[in-house]
């Protein structure tokens, strides 16, 4: 089988300047051997120059210079093919970097507005509701108040004798004038150049045309002959600033006789009166938040969102993706933020038609090219059936492994305490969301809010059974409709909404009207009809495809109050126990039993068996090992509380008195604890702390990540509005607790004991996590460098340079003992020294090349539930992969859970006896051992031997509390 239509593992690199296609294709071998099938790459398309994640594209229609450009990803391409190897890259349909000076289809629209050739690319409000914006795009990139910037002289014009073109410059940000404005320009140039370069005939001329340009064009065509002749008309002013070197002085002199420097005193003057009649507005990059027009990723004001559900648009934007399939040299792409595109679903069914004859020829299956969709479910959610895709990119796998690795009455507990520290509700993520989403959509997002009021209100005026409703009101069942709403997004299209769209839309209206907000209850009805586009052709003024687009835009909407209100609000204020506020995850996800994960991975079998598993990405929180490890406080609640209250006490002296009480926050030291406990290096748990340098590194990342997190919550500070006093008591906190002086030691002797009782459970849950993500149903996603122990927090930090020459030389120590006959005593070996991280990789190359070699098995194989009896029944979980059709392969995973209580005092783990009197029994439909085959186990090599087709745990677990068992068959 071609090893590229079934991809059975991901290696997830981020590509930038430091780490470029070069660096990978060294790596390649390395790769390889560690059993990876397809390298994943972040976004590698041209992006902003000094871009670190590649999300930034500014041109679609070419690869990342910065990385090595198309010659460099050749090369890399090469390597793959050579190694048998495969790549899957991460594209970015729904929106590009704009603002600064590079991309060319941006700054196209700047200077011609809606005469622009990309007028249609961009999902621009042309008419706000906002005054002052009048066929202008704003532009919130100035550092100060539009006036303050202009006194300052920070906005410069520029003339381009090149291309013939005007500019006005902010730092790095390029506003092109249209070449209707330029007579503005031209005039007080051509005073300045003097009489007779004015009077030539030529020049006479250019400024005669210049005036006829000055016309408002009312209808397409007029605007396509404007932009005709405008362009025209530049070509004719760089020629003759070429040929009349006087004129050119002249056109370069315009800086100085557009600002504060020119003599007459009216620079700036002229300056302003050019700029109103622009089609943008710059202005102080606050005001975003209410009155930009242009649809964004999020609150990010430089990524400004892409129609891809034009066709032309979607052409320009996948015409080199769709030229590197047909190479061979892409072999499945992710798309990043698909709730963000107006038509997801009609979008992957034109995806996959572009793809069709490149797919084929690589052995694809019609309409079913490897894509995989970075999508957030809600646990009452389901990826979409009918989407042609593999699945999402994990983050439901995330959360279906981290709730089975927590105690649920621990949790509970912890719940208990959080409320007794903050108050009563404060665990409560739900309330605390809704709470959240409408501070969003008031500040950050309020602008897109005001779009969507907008549009409903236009809609519902041309009704005079609705057009009572007012603007304000209209508002306000909006708001009160997202902040409820408990998934990101719906997917109501023309064919009206599914079973699923009706389910949550009603529960969010239901809610709505609860909370009474408008004066009229019969507004919720009409929404209701729009929202679920349930009009039919035509009723009462309404348009069946003006109704569509509302309920479109209004799905592109909740996604981003969603994440905002939750992910990056919610999960920095509900702080019960921060392992569970992850992506895809969230402090009220319910807990799962070993029965309850079971029925999970039966289903993920069965509608999306190829989906990718991931335990980390680029988006994270926190690392896979330090959510393992913080997820042990919920076994040790009690002990945890007792903790908390000593470490308040003895960092009293580090926390300062204000008119609003300490600083910081009770919540933002309970968050440092628990992230401090979570990264507390592993060899640092000795007898002696450790030392200066490696306390100095923790504190400088703990300080970063402290006032991230603070303005993330956007209780006592903010992005927006930062509180210089209380980050600044923030960052003095974390420095005086972590010093390496004789003060802080009393504290920091007490974490390192404590850390000392979670580093082995979490070092269990780590490897727990490790081998379902290699071992449950779908493709394995491993994030960068995480085959060893990684201690990263949100990005930037998790995204430090790599050490693959020390990961290499690990790789080469296993191949080298690989022959040997005593594994086991190697991998005691690995286990006395877990410390370093090898056992993780160690665990990592044995499945990863096992899954290499039975393909079929993981990817097409069954889920069995293995059913576990005894004393500690509840503390294994234990499942065998069967493919029938493939000579039975099988094998069998049993591995630990919540062992806090099982591992002995001494810090080791919990081996043998610790699992007396637990037995695993084997499904019937497991081949037996003896004349067939036998089972071995695959990180040590011993063979086991079940009685009655039933395992011992303490067998099992003799020399490792994780097994892997694979049937060889007798001459296999």
């Amino acid at each position: 089988m071609n090893p590229l239509y079934a991809p059975t593992s991901f290696y997830r690199l981020q590509f930038h300047a430091g780490f470029t296609f070069a660096h990978a294709q060294r790596i390649v071998p390395y790769l390889r051997d560690l059993g990876v099938s397809h390298v994943y790459t972040s976004p590698i398309l041209a992006a902003r120059p000094g871009s670190t994640h590649g999300y930034d594209i500014v041109d679609h229609q070419s690869l990342n210079p910065e990385l090595g450009g198309r010659k460099g990803f050749d090369a890399l391409s090469a390597a793959l093919r050579e190694a048998g190897m495969g790549l899957v890259m991460d594209i970015v349909p729904n929106h590009m970097g704009i603002g600064r000076s590079d991309n060319q289809w941006w700054l196209d629209v700047l200077e011609w507005g809606r005469s622009s050739r990309f007028i249609h690319f961009f999902d621009i409000e042309w008419f706000p509701q906002t005054q002052g914006i009048h066929d202008q795009v704003l532009l919130p990139v100035l550092g100060d108040l539009y006036g303050a910037v202009l006194e300052r002289g920070e906005l410069r014009l520029r003339f381009d004798a090149q291309v013939g073109s005007f500019s006005v410059w902010y730092y790095e940000h390029r506003f092109p004038v249209c070449p209707s404005a330029y007579h503005r320009i031209l005039t007080p140039c051509l005073e300045y150049a003097g009489e007779e370069t004015a009077a030539h005939p030529e020049i006479r001329a250019a400024l005669t045309e210049s005036k006829r340009l000055r016309t408002t064009p009312r209808s397409g065509t007029r605007r396509k002959a404007l932009r005709t002749r405008g362009e025209t008309f530049k070509s004719t002013l760089a020629r003759l600033s070429g040929d009349f070197p006087e004129l050119r002085r002249a056109l370069k002199y315009a800086e100085h006789l557009f600002s504060p420097e020119n003599p007459d005193g009216r620079g700036l003057e002229r300056l302003h009166k050019l700029l109103e009649r622009q089609h943008y507005r710059p202005a102080f990059w606050r005001v975003a938040g209410h009155e930009i027009n242009y649809r964004r990723f999020f609150q990010i004001n430089d990524l400004a969102g892409l129609r891809v559900e034009e066709p032309e648009v979607f052409a320009a934007a996948h015409g080199l993706i769709r030229d590197l399939v047909a190479a061979g040299q892409v072999h499945g792409l992710r798309i990043d933020h698909i709730d963000g595109l107006y038509d997801p679903a009609g979008y992957l069914d034109r995806l996959q038609k572009l793809l069709k004859p490149q797919a084929a020829s690589l052995g694809f299956v019609t309409g079913r090219f490897p894509v995989y969709v970075e999508k957030i479910l809600e646990e009452h959610e389901t990826l979409r059936g009918r989407w042609p895709v593999h699945g999402t990119t994990g983050y439901d796998a995330l959360s279906e492994i981290n709730a089975v690795q927590i105690d649920s009455g621990g949790l509970a507990e912890l719940r208990a305490m959080y409320e007794a520290r903050e108050g009563a509700g404060s665990a409560d993520a739900h309330a605390e969301g809704v709470r959240a989403k409408r501070q969003i959509m008031d500040q950050e997002l309020a602008s897109e809010l005001e779009v969507l009021a907008t549009e409903t209100t236009r809609l519902l005026k041309r009704d005079p059974a609705t057009r009572d409703f007012s603007r304000g009101e209209i508002r306000q069942a909006l708001r009160e409709i997202v902040s409820r709403f408990p998934v990101y997004r719906t997917y109501v299209g023309s064919r009206g909404p599914s079973v699923e769209d009706v389910r949550d839309l009603d529960w969010a209206l239901g809610l709505a009207r609860r909370a009474r907000a408008v004066s009229h209850p019969r507004l919720f009805d009409v929404l209701e009809a729009l929202l679920k586009a349930s009009w039919q052709k035509r009723t009462n003024g309404r348009p069946r495809a003006d109704v569509l687009r509302l309920a479109r835009k209004f799905q592109q909407f909740t996604g981003p109050a969603m994440a905002k209100g939750m992910e990056d609000t919610t999960f920095y204020r509900v702080l019960p126990l921060i392992s569970m506020n992850e992506v895809g995850m969230g402090p009220n996800r319910r807990i799962s039993t070993a029965g309850d994960f079971h029925q999970q991975m039966q289903r993920r079998v069965a509608d999306w068996p190829k989906a990718m598993v991931t335990t980390a990405t680029h988006d994270t929180k926190r690392s896979e090992d330090v959510r393992s490890r913080i997820a042990v406080l919920s076994e040790l609640p009690k002990a945890w509380a007792e903790r908390v209250e000593r470490w308040q006490t003895l960092n009293r002296r580090a926390r300062r008195e204000s008119a609003l009480g300490p600083l910081p926050s009770s919540r933002d030291e309970y968050l440092f604890y628990q992230t401090l406990v979570g990264v507390w290096p592993p060899e640092g748990l000795g007898p002696d702390l450790p030392g200066a340098a490696t306390l100095s590194a923790l504190q400088d990342r703990l300080q970063a990540y402290m006032v991230k997190a603070a303005r993330e919550a956007k209780i006592s500070t903010s992005w927006l509005n930062p509180d210089e006093e209380y980050e600044q008591a923030l960052t003095d906190f974390t420095a005086q607790v972590l010093d390496s002086g004789p003060t802080a030691a009393p504290f920091l002797r007490d974490v390192q004991e404590f850390v000392a009782k979670l580093a082995v459970p979490g070092a269990c849950n780590a490897l727990t996590q490790t081998i379902l993500r290699l071992t449950m149903p779908g493709a394995p996603d491993n994030y960068q460098g995480t085959e060893l122990w990684d201690d990263s927090l949100v990005d930037p930090d998790n995204r430090r340079p790599l050490n693959f020459t020390d990961r290499w030389d690990g790789l080469r120590e296993f191949q080298a003992t690989e022959a040997e006959e005593n594994q086991i005593d190697y991998v005691a070996s690995l286990k006395r020294t877990w410390h370093d991280g090898r056992i993780k990789q160690y665990v990592q190359w044995r499945l990863l090349t096992l899954r290499r070699a039975h393909p079929e098995l993981f990817l097409n194989g069954n889920y069995v539930p293995l059913e576990v009896s005894g004393t500690r029944a509840n503390n294994i979980l234990a499942f065998a992969r069967i493919h029938r059709t493939h000579g039975r392969q099988a094998v069998i995973a049993a591995l630990p859970r919540l062992v806090a209580d099982l591992c002995p005092p001494d810090g080791g783990f919990p081996t043998g006896e610790a699992w007396s009197a637990t037995t695993i029994a084997l499904n019937t439909a497991l081949p037996k051992a003896g004349k067939e085959g036998h089972w071995r186990n695959r990180f040590t090599g011993r063979p086991l031997s079940p009685t009655d087709g039933v395992l011992t745990a303490a067998e099992l677990f003799a020399d490792l509390p994780w097994a892997v068992l694979v049937f060889t068959r007798t001459g296999g």
